[in-house]
C-alpha cells in the first residue's frame, strides 16, 4: 500500500477559500484546480476510496457576487456562521482588497475561521486581510510585488519579503501574485500527500512540481517592460538580451552617455535596485532558462550567462534562489 493510499484513507482535509467581491479569480480558482486535481490522481489510483480535499468557497455574506473579472462566485457559506474546523484555510486577493479592510463582517469572519483551521494561508494580496487579523504579526511574509511597499507601510511589524514566490513561517503562509497561489497550493499537496502524488498532479496541470518558495516573482526582462516609461528602460531591455557582455557600472553607464555615479544614482532611483543587483538578478533568470530548456554543462551556462565560472554561478543561485543550479535543474526538469 502506497504513502498516497494510507493518506486517503484518513478523514478528509478541509480547505476553505475565503473570497470577497472583486476577488481574484485566479487567487479561487488555482488552488481549487490543485486540491481538486490532488482528488482527482488518488481516485485514478484507488477507485474506492473517497476524496481527500474536501473544499468549500466562504464569504462574509450570501448569495453569488463578482470576481475583478466579471464572473459570478456563489459561496458555500458564511464565514461567521460556519462552525466547521478546517485543515487548511487560505485568503484569496484582488485589486479591490484595501476597500475591503473595513469590512467588519468580513475581518470578524476571517478571525473566527482562522482561530479554528490547522494552517492558514494567503494568495496574493490576501495577505493584507491575513496581515489585519494579527497572524502575520512579527513573521516573514510576501504579497504581490506591486503591492509589497504599501504592505510594508501598512504593517510594519511584518517582515516583508518581496521576492518570494510563497514564505511560511511557523505554520503561516503568504503566497506572491495570482498564479502563485497554485505554487504554495502544490507544496501543501506535496507536504500532504506525499511527492508522487504531487508529481501527477503537476503533470496533470502542466505546472511545476514545485517551484522553490524563495525564487524571484518576475524576471529582469519583465521588470524593465514594467517600466517602459522609465528613461533607462532600454537599457535594462538591453541587459537582458546580453548577459555575458561587460555590464560593469562604468560600462554600462558609457551606454547611456552618463557619468558612472550619476548614472548608478539614477538607476537605483528608476529601478529600486542598483546595477549590480539588477544585473545579478537579470544573470540569473537567463541562467534559469538555459538551465530548464537547455542541456548545457553548469560551466558553459555560467559562461554563457556573464557569471565567468561554474563556483560563481553557484554561490549567485544559492543567494537568490536557495538551491544550487544543479539542483534546479533536476527539481525543474524531473517530472517532465
Amino acid at each position: 500500500m502506497d504513502k498516497g493510499h494510507r493518506r486517503s484513507a484518513s478523514p478528509r482535509h478541509r480547505v476553505a477559500l475565503v473570497a470577497f467581491p472583486g476577488v481574484e479569480a485566479l487567487d479561487v480558482a488555482g488552488p481549487s484546480a490543485v486540491f481538486a486535481g490532488a482528488n482527482r490522481v488518488l481516485a485514478a489510483r484507488h477507485p474506492a476510496s473517497a476524496p481527500f480535499y474536501a473544499i468549500q468557497l466562504l464569504a462574509a455574506r450570501p448569495g453569488a457576487f463578482k470576481t475583478s473579472d466579471g464572473l459570478a462566485l456563489v459561496p458555500d457559506a458564511e464565514l461567521i456562521r460556519t462552525r466547521e474546523r478546517f485543515d487548511t484555510l487560505l485568503v484569496a486577493g484582488g485589486p479591490e482588497v484595501e476597500a475591503m479592510l473595513g469590512d467588519r463582517a468580513l475581518l470578524r469572519g476571517l478571525r473566527t475561521a482562522a482561530s479554528r483551521a490547522k494552517r492558514v494561508g494567503s494568495v496574493c494580496t490576501g495577505s493584507f486581510l491575513l496581515a489585519t487579523t494579527g497572524l502575520l504579526d512579527g513573521r516573514r511574509a510576501t504579497t504581490h510585488w506591486a503591492y509589497a511597499q504599501r504592505f510594508a507601510a501598512r504593517f510594519p511589524s511584518i517582515e516583508v519579503t518581496a521576492d518570494a514566490i510563497y514564505v511560511c513561517d511557523r505554520g503561516v503562509y503568504t503566497s506572491a501574485g495570482v498564479s502563485a497561489g497554485m505554487d504554495l497550493s502544490m507544496a501543501l499537496v506535496e507536504a500532504d500527500l506525499g511527492r508522487e502524488v504531487a508529481l501527477d498532479v503537476a503533470r496533470a496541470l502542466v505546472l511545476y512540481l514545485r517551484r522553490p518558495g524563495g525564487q524571484t516573482q518576475f524576471s529582469g526582462l519583465l521588470a524593465a517592460q514594467a517600466e517602459a516609461h522609465s528613461p533607462l528602460a532600454d537599457l535594462q531591455i538591453w541587459i537582458a538580451e546580453h548577459p555575458a557582455a561587460d555590464l560593469s557600472v562604468a560600462a554600462l553607464a558609457a551606454r547611456v552617455a552618463m557619468s558612472p555615479r550619476n548614472f548608478a544614482r539614477v538607476f537605483a532611483r528608476e529601478t529600486g535596485l542598483t546595477p549590480a543587483r539588477f544585473v545579478e538578478r537579470q544573470r540569473i533568470d537567463s541562467a534559469r532558462r538555459l538551465l530548464e530548456d537547455s542541456d548545457r554543462a553548469i560551466k558553459q551556462v555560467a559562461q554563457a550567462c556573464g557569471f565567468g565560472g561554474s563556483e560563481a554561478l553557484r554561490l549567485a543561485f544559492l543567494r537568490a534562489v536557495g538551491i544550487g543550479p544543479q539542483a534546479y535543474r533536476e527539481r525543474f526538469r524531473g517530472h517532465r
